[in-house]
């Protein structure tokens, strides 16, 4: 069994749809601080490489939220879209906008020292600190 599969979905309004043409299975959670002022929780998310398709181009809106993200929602309904990695335009979309989130599974945990004490999943998880997570995969400055 593959570890991707294609993928659709769309915002809340339906003025964006996309599809990811290499959508993980496994799930993740991002505790970072700038993560749950965006949404007011943790961002549950898919990987979905840089093969990310949109239609309804004009209604979406990009936030340049760190020197290594960008963060895109729906200018119409406010849905959030994406996390993407400026350096490989690597997405990251939130789980629960797929039409089909069946086969999911919470697999990860990042920037588990921000994590608040008032949540926890009950999923047994691999866990980064902030720390790990820049080590393994931030680029040395040019």
């Amino acid at each position: 069994m593959s570890s991707t599969s294609e993928g659709t979905g769309s915002c809340l309004c339906g003025a964006v749809r996309f599809t990811a043409k290499n959508m993980s299975k496994n799930a993740g959670a991002c505790h970072c601080r700038q993560c749950r002022q965006w949404g007011g929780g943790p961002f549950i998310s898919i990987d979905c490489g840089s093969d990310v398709e949109f239609e309804g181009q004009q209604s979406i809106s990009i936030f340049d939220s760190s020197a290594w993200a960008d963060r895109g929602f729906c200018n119409k309904c406010g849905s959030h879209l994406f996390y993407r990695l400026k350096g490989n335009k690597q997405y990251m979309l939130p789980a629960g906008l797929f039409d089909d989130d069946t086969n999911l599974v919470l697999d990860h945990q990042v920037f588990i020292d921000e994590k608040p004490s008032f949540y926890s999943f009950s999923n047994k998880t691999t866990n980064m600190t902030g720390a790990e997570i820049f080590a393994k995969y931030a680029t040395p400055s040019e």
